[in-house]
């Protein structure tokens, strides 16, 4: 006898099957679906990673030093969890990964984004203070750009300004005062090159902006006694390496009260 075999149910016979079995699970009110049925890879299973999780993990690695893995972990909360409570912690923590990787540009932009959205956040004074820092941290030699050291100084008046008795306060003194030296030190180098040329008047004129401006910096003295020199017409011709010292950023714990 011949036997009729129905090739068009054997071909769709395992489909059928999965969707009996779905059926089955689906209508006996199972709310998991067995191992063999369950086709998520195991990054889909990290998609489910809750944020609380993601941010402990990013408080860990931020804590020993791994700011790299630090941020990704807060950047993730932003990505998925943007509105949960562990999402302003990322905000600012995110910042701060920046900030410790020597992206000042970066942090200062995120500082900047923390302040604009959460003005009354208790970590104000800390970012108005951090801000400050991303430009204190990029002051270069005396003989260059001064653009770090002016715009940390205004951005810590600010701070001291807006919160006179913050815990930052006694630091944030300090450190503009270091950076009001380098200021004094950076225009006594530029006196430096006025004498090297033989520029004189030129010299005068900026020995009296020095001491007008800063005068009660560490080089007012030398600064006096230079002018004096070069007003009796006794400029320093000889040793003139003695006259100008290298100079640099000085210690800000020196200016602490």
């Amino acid at each position: 006898m011949k036997i009729t075999t129905n090739t068009s149910w054997r071909s769709g016979s395992t489909s059928t099957i999965v969707l009996l079995l779905l059926s089955t699970f689906i209508l006996s009110g199972c709310n998991q679906i067995p191992a063999f049925l369950d086709f998520r890879s195991d990054n889909d299973l990290d998609l489910k990673v809750p944020s609380r999780t993601l941010a402990t993990k990013g408080m860990d690695d931020y804590n020993v030093g791994k700011y790299f893995t630090a941020l990704e972990y807060f950047e993730e909360i932003l990505d998925r969890y943007p509105f949960s409570p562990e999402a302003t912690l990322a905000e600012l923590k995110a910042a701060d990964c920046n900030f410790h990787m020597g992206r000042y540009l970066e942090s200062l932009m995120l500082y900047k984004e923390f302040e604009e959205r959460h003005p009354t956040n208790e970590a104000i004074p800390y970012v108005m203070f951090q801000k400050a820092m991303t430009h204190y941290k990029r002051i270069d030699r005396v003989d260059r750009d001064t653009t770090g050291a002016l715009e940390s100084i205004k951005l810590f008046n600010q701070l001291l300004r807006a919160y006179p008795n913050s815990p930052y306060t006694s630091e944030a003194q300090a450190r503009a005062k270091a950076a009001n030296e380098f200021l004094a030190n950076h225009e006594y180098c530029v006196v430096e090159f006025y004498v090297r040329t033989e520029k004189f008047d030129q010299a005068e004129k900026r020995l009296n902006y020095l001491l007008a401006m800063y005068p009660d910096s560490g080089i007012s003295d030398k600064a006096k006694s230079l002018l004096a020199r070069i007003e009796a017409d006794d400029p320093p011709t000889s040793s003139i390496a003695d006259w100008f010292p290298k100079l640099s950023l000085p210690d800000w714990t020196l200016f602490e009260d």
